[in-house]
């Protein structure tokens, strides 16, 4: 089985590789990184336009294979938050015909964070950098903004993986959905 990703980006490849081996259905699947549009702004900034560009890298990227998947991080509106937001990571899988989604667990970036992203329209790592809070030019390839807040209790892989392990769940219970 081929499953494509549509991204380069090795965390997001690596949580894939991670998650597909606790499948009997997927052990021996090969995973091919292309590279796939998300068709939605660089940083999104709504639930709706981060599922989007899941779904858009995962139908783009489908391309003689039998799954792909596209993962999309992105900030959405929460109510009774300091900044007014939080992070999450949106999985779409495609099999050719159906979306199956999964999300991950969300957190809150500063507000001075949030701030550059919304006032200047900067993305997450620039957003840090700017903040003082890394050095990182790329932060979304190690251990991510996450990684930093949680002083490395948990990273992006691990929030990333959550939501590949999320949208699995249609694949390895197909009777029930």
């Amino acid at each position: 089985m081929i499953i494509n990703i549509g991204s380069k980006n090795k965390v997001k490849i690596n949580a894939l590789k991670e998650a597909v081996k606790d499948y009997d259905f997927l052990k021996k699947a090969k995973i091919n990184p292309i590279t796939s549009d998300s068709g939605v702004y660089k940083q999104p900034k709504s639930l709706k336009e981060t599922i989007n560009g899941a779904v858009n890298r995962a139908k783009n990227a489908f391309l003689g294979c039998e799954l792909s998947v596209g993962i999309e991080d992105g900030l959405f509106k929460v109510p009774e938050t300091k900044s007014g937001y939080m992070n999450i990571t949106a999985c779409a899988i495609f099999d050719g015909k159906t979306i199956h989604l999964g999300l991950s667990s969300a957190f809150e970036y500063p507000s001075k964070v949030c701030k550059l992203v919304f006032d200047e329209g900067l993305d997450i790592t620039q957003a840090f950098n700017k903040a003082g809070l890394t050095t990182n030019p790329k932060l979304g390839q190690a251990g991510g903004a996450v990684g930093i807040l949680t002083k490395g209790r948990y990273k992006r892989i691990d929030y990333t993986k959550q939501a590949i392990v999320n949208a699995l769940i249609h694949l390895d219970n197909k009777e029930l959905y």
